[in-house]
């Protein structure tokens, strides 16, 4: 057993104990926190007014504000109360927040010098994100300090985190997962319609967040742009294209074997009709996703408005 081990399984830390049962307790699976750090990657980027969608199109004032939009942020979303000294009261008891974009890279200043840390780093090309908390005692920091007296963690304070999750999946950037060239193309139009219409051929079977669609279109009514009436929807619907809304349209994407879209999200999914009973049905019709091999001659269906269920012969 190695020294950093036998240090680690030495040490009871009660109250960051409680801190984290208490964290863990408010989001047993962590969606909301994920919510929380793909919020602030959008708030950052502000899409819609700037079409930017990726960390190095940021200046480096706004990258240095993320952490502060994070710790905001989850404040909000779970109520936490201000600290008297650092920045919350969890269980009871003080923690400070600290974000670094890259692994080890939390700056610690002498207030959170012997107290508890909820740290943070997240990879938006990888879709990952991870959230711990660690004690900043004195073995568990660097010995040398930066003119502002602040200090990082040690390899034995790295080793000393309590991970509540690590490599978790942030909720996607369709943008940083598509090929560099598709994404190109997408953007090129000058309308943002258009744009829209490119995003949902090129990201079939992709989940779509809204702030993507606003980051795309670049319009203040981004969102009516999915729809019918001359929308995506309409015009992809004759290539056998529906866009599957996650607030009404979930069980079909489920049914259909794609990833299924939370209430702010889309997925779009080019359909066949079905004659194996494999799929969805929608309006009375049984369909299925279409193969590379598959050519569509037959326009996608009308989604319903609500997502409900319909019954063919009984079956849903």
């Amino acid at each position: 057993m190695s020294l950093d081990n036998q240090y680690r399984e030495s040490v009871v830390d009660l109250p960051l104990d409680d801190v984290a049962e208490e964290l863990v307790g408010l989001d047993p699976d962590g969606t909301r926190w994920a919510g929380v750090i793909r919020h602030t990657f959008d708030m950052i980027y502000n899409g819609q007014e700037t079409g930017r969608y990726k960390w190095d199109q940021l200046m480096k004032t706004e990258k240095t504000h993320f952490g502060s939009l994070f710790e905001i942020n989850a404040q909000r979303e779970f109520s936490f109360h201000g600290g008297a000294k650092l920045d919350y009261f969890i269980a009871g008891y003080e923690v400070d927040a600290k974000w670094s974009q890259s692994m080890g890279g939390w700056m610690l200043p002498p207030e959170v010098f012997g107290e508890m840390a909820l740290i943070g780093t997240a990879n938006d090309h990888a879709s990952q994100w991870s959230l711990g908390l660690v004690r900043v005692t004195v073995e568990n920091r660097r010995e040398k300090t930066n003119r502002d007296q602040k200090s990082q963690l040690s390899p034995l304070g790295r080793n000393s985190i309590r991970w509540l999750w690590r490599d978790a999946e942030l909720p996607p950037n369709v943008l940083l997962q598509l090929p560099a060239e598709d994404v190109n193309f997408i953007l090129d139009p000058p309308s943002g319609t258009q744009r829209l219409h490119r995003l949902f051929r090129a990201a079939e079977g992709r989940i779509v967040h809204r702030t993507t669609v606003a980051t795309v279109a670049r319009q203040l009514d981004a969102q009516k742009r999915v729809r019918g009436n001359g929308g995506s929807r309409s015009v992809l619907a004759p290539e056998g294209i529906v866009i599957l809304s996650g607030k009404y349209h979930a069980h079909i994407a489920r049914e259909l074997g794609v990833p299924v879209p939370s209430t702010a999200e889309y997925v779009s999914v080019r359909l066949v009709p079905s004659s194996d009973g494999s799929g969805a049905v929608i309006n009375g019709q049984r369909w299925r996703r279409a193969g590379v091999g598959d050519r569509v001659i037959v326009p996608a269906p009308t989604l319903p408005e609500r997502g409900t269920l319909e019954e063919i012969d009984g079956q849903v």
